[in-house]
């Protein structure tokens, strides 16, 4: 059974339409700057890519209408969210974008190559936003190991969000949100780049790229570590 970690979407926003689509403030705020970064890093990038934690499924129809090259597979572990993927998927008509898969990504052993979710092979990018630091460190340490596995060697895993840098906050903000985070919950919080680095260096990756965002965000674009 997947772990209970991903915050539920519309809580702050109007109800749900008709048909399930939910509307993310963050995605109008984040999404341009988001996708800048990846059309530069996957641009030239073919084969399948798989979005941990889609949430509302606005940022993947983007990502998928920008980047047509790739096959897009939203994952999400709650029920809500899945409905508002497939709706977005259905009203928007994006062929790239497959059906939702509910996925543990706690779990380095993902179901790729199953019915309903990509092959096993060939995929370009794994893709995480505003993720890691509402679940527990065990989905940090699932998510690097199944990329590890399931990349080709010219992928990426990219992640975004809020992060410290060598064990300080970026930002008052981002120590403040922290702090709500753990009150929340002590398994969530602002995960810190070096403890992103090291996961990524026992499972063969490493950091290429640390990209400054705005609102104190980073985007990490991990890759296979060549001289490891």
């Amino acid at each position: 059974m997947a772990p209970k970690f991903v915050v539920e979407y519309g809580k702050d926003t109007p109800p749900p339409l008709d048909d399930g689509r939910l509307d993310a403030p963050t995605f109008h705020r984040n999404c341009a700057p988001i996708l800048a970064v990846l059309a530069r890093v996957l641009g030239a990038h073919a084969g399948h890519a798989v979005e941990v934690g889609s949430g509302t499924g606005q940022h993947v129809m983007a990502f998928a209408r920008a980047l047509p090259g790739l096959t897009w597979w939203p994952t999400d572990p709650k029920p809500a969210h899945r409905r508002s993927i497939e709706a977005w998927r259905r009203a928007d008509g994006v062929a790239n974008v497959m059906a939702p898969v509910d996925l543990d990504a706690s779990r380095p052993d993902w179901p790729l190559g199953k019915p309903g979710f990509a092959p096993d092979h060939g995929i370009s990018a794994v893709v995480c936003i505003n993720v890691l630091h509402i679940a527990p460190w065990a989905v940090a340490e699932g998510l690097v190991a199944a990329a590890a596995r399931y990349l080709r060697p010219d992928g990426h895993l990219i992640l975004y969000g809020p992060y410290a840098v060598g064990g300080a906050h970026t930002a008052p903000s981002n120590a403040a949100f922290d702090a709500s985070l753990r009150a929340q919950d002590p398994q969530w919080g602002v995960r810190d780049t070096g403890a992103i680095a090291a996961l990524a260096t026992a499972h063969g990756l490493k950091i290429a790229e640390t990209v400054e965002m705005p609102a104190n965000n980073l985007t990490l674009v991990l890759s296979v570590d060549r001289d490891g």
